[in-house]
């Protein structure tokens, strides 16, 4: 069971495709996620030029990710999605895997469009906080 509480507000729009604020009850352990991004085993940018296929992969990888460190993504409290474009357009391209991603989970999260990633052909970028019970740890023991 999460130990996340997404909140809703009714003073503020119901547009948003996210919960605005997340709770968190102790005792618990926060699991921070590095950007996720739309590599595959090998390094190579995959979906070159393409964001919904960028954030795809991200979001594949940040499940990995997660579950790496004994999370999944009903865990996280927060989102931040970088995309490297000024178009709106791209950013809601991109956005709709990431919601789509979550299903019924929407943390709240904040959409960006920057100037370039880190990665040759980079478009999308997806960085995670998530909690779990403090019993629980990596399968790694890390």
């Amino acid at each position: 069971m999460s130990s996340v509480e997404l909140i809703r507000n009714e003073r503020l729009s119901d547009i948003a495709e996210y919960a605005y604020a997340s709770a968190v009850t102790a005792p618990t352990r926060t699991v921070f996620t590095a950007g996720a991004c739309p590599l595959d085993a090998d390094g190579a940018t995959v979906a070159v030029g393409d964001y919904p296929g960028q954030a795809r992969q991200a979001m594949a990888n940040l499940v990995t990710a997660l579950d790496g460190a004994g999370a999944a993504l009903t865990d996280v409290a927060k989102t931040t999605v970088y995309v490297a474009s000024q178009r709106q357009a791209d950013l809601v391209e991109a956005w709709e895997v990431v919601r789509d991603g979550f299903g019924d989970h929407d943390p709240p999260s904040t959409l960006l469009g920057v100037a370039v990633l880190g990665y040759e052909d980079q478009l999308v970028e997806i960085e995670a906080i998530a909690t779990t019970p403090a019993t629980n740890s990596s399968p790694s023991g890390n």
